[in-house]
């Protein structure tokens, strides 16, 4: 199955990182935080990507055009320096179509301009490319099929450590609460589609608005709940959160790192 992954963002929220770097390139430990979405994919088998890029697309290319495998891989050095073996590989069998889709379109023009590159696929999947979670994939893709709907996005809780308050009409509290114990749930992305989306999306429209809109409006959007690790890398702080939970060898989203993993039990 492919999957779709929106690179091409300026990252606005994150710029105190780096100015020259798109979000989507902003490292984990040794890889960017685009190729632990990849990882995460591929774990479940899906290694037919298609990068929507915009800004930054050179530096996207570039890295996958000079990528080393021995940053993340053991291998065997011998005949003094001369002969490497890898003992394992990440992208080896991975496909990678780069799509230039503007340096100031939308998730939704930018799904647009990808469309050609899904052949007769019927379900593609989707992603921001800048959150990560150890959800198993695979039970959201069977409750996508087994409701046989047009569209699927993960829903978390609000990832907040702010809290709720009510008032009355007199400007008094009545109620407060941790916004993480509301009813509110965000959109975690991690969508499923049917390529009948695009009968849905109007030139200059957003994804999320006024096309998802219309699929409420015919009960063809599905919300998939979660509730285990789910994190996005919107700002410095939460790339920082990242690397300090990869370095403490503490990074669920890493489920590819997981000895008793399968995938086809969907974890």
């Amino acid at each position: 199955m492919k999957v779709v992954l929106f690179c091409g963002g300026l990252g606005l929220r994150i710029r105190e990182y780096s100015e020259n770097i798109p979000k989507p390139m902003v490292p984990i430990g040794y890889r960017p935080i685009l190729w632990h979405v990849m990882k995460y994919y591929a774990h479940f088998g899906h290694k037919d990507f298609i990068l929507c890029l915009g800004h930054g697309a050179d530096v996207v290319k570039n890295y996958f055009l000079n990528y080393s495998e021995c940053a993340s891989n053991d291998f065997v050095l011998s005949e003094g320096g001369k002969k490497l073996d890898l003992v394992s590989t990440d992208i080896k069998d991975w496909r990678i179509t780069f799509a230039d889709t503007g340096t100031s379109s939308n998730i939704a023009q930018r799904l647009l301009g990808a469309r050609k590159y899904l052949g007769n696929d019927e379900v593609f999947l989707a992603n921001y490319s800048d959150g990560l979670t150890d959800m198993p994939l695979n039970r959201q893709l069977d409750e996508f099929y087994r409701k046989d709907k047009i569209a699927s996005c993960v829903t978390v809780p609000l990832p907040s450590s702010y809290h709720t308050i009510s008032s009355d009409s007199d400007g008094l509290a009545t109620h407060v609460q941790a916004i993480t114990a509301s009813s509110l749930r965000v959109n975690g992305g991690y969508f499923i589609l049917k390529q009948k989306i695009f009968d849905y999306i109007r030139p200059g429209e957003e994804l999320v608005n006024e096309p998802f809109q219309r699929l409420i409006k015919e009960q063809q959007l599905i919300a998939h709940r979660y509730d285990g690790f789910w994190a996005c890398m919107d700002t410095f702080k939460d790339k920082q959160i990242l690397e300090d939970m990869y370095a403490k060898g503490r990074a669920p989203w890493m489920v590819w790192k997981r000895p008793t993993a399968d995938p086809a039990q969907g974890q």
